[in-house]
C-alpha cells in the first residue's frame, strides 16, 4: 500500500476574453467569492476582487502518493481548476500553483513559559 499525503494548493490565474454575460455572472456573484469565503476544499473554492475584476484564486485540497510528490499535487490541482472554469464559461490564463504537503509540514509550537 502507497503512503498518502495530503497537501493544500492554491491555484492562482488571471481573467482572459470574459465574455460579457460571464463578466456580469462574476461582478454579481461577488459577494459570495470574496475573503470570507477562502476555504480548502476537495471541490475548491474559487476567490476574486470584483474591482478590478482581473486576478482569482481556487483553493483545493489533494489527496496523492506521497512519491509523486507536490508538483504531481498541483498538476492535479490546476486540472481541477480548467476543469471547473471551463463548466462556468470562463476564460483565463496564465495559472499556477503552490503546494503545501501537511503531512510534513512543521508545526512551531510556543512553549508554556512563552505563552
Amino acid at each position: 500500500m502507497t503512503e498518502q499525503h495530503t497537501y493544500r494548493v492554491i491555484v492562482r490565474g488571471t481573467w482572459d476574453g470574459l465574455t460579457e454575460e460571464a463578466r456580469a455572472r462574476l461582478l454579481a456573484e461577488a459577494d459570495r467569492h470574496g475573503l470570507a469565503s477562502m476555504r480548502f476544499t476537495e471541490e475548491g473554492t474559487l476567490t476574486y476582487e470584483p474591482r478590478p475584476l482581473k486576478h482569482f484564486s481556487m483553493r483545493y485540497v489533494v489527496v496523492s502518493d506521497a512519491a509523486d510528490g507536490e508538483e504531481m499535487a498541483g498538476a492535479l490541482a490546476e486540472e481541477r481548476a480548467e476543469a471547473e472554469l471551463r463548466a462556468l464559461g470562463y476564460g483565463w490564463t496564465a495559472l499556477r500553483s503552490t503546494v503545501t504537503d501537511l503531512d510534513t509540514m512543521k508545526v512551531n509550537r510556543k512553549s508554556a513559559s512563552r505563552r
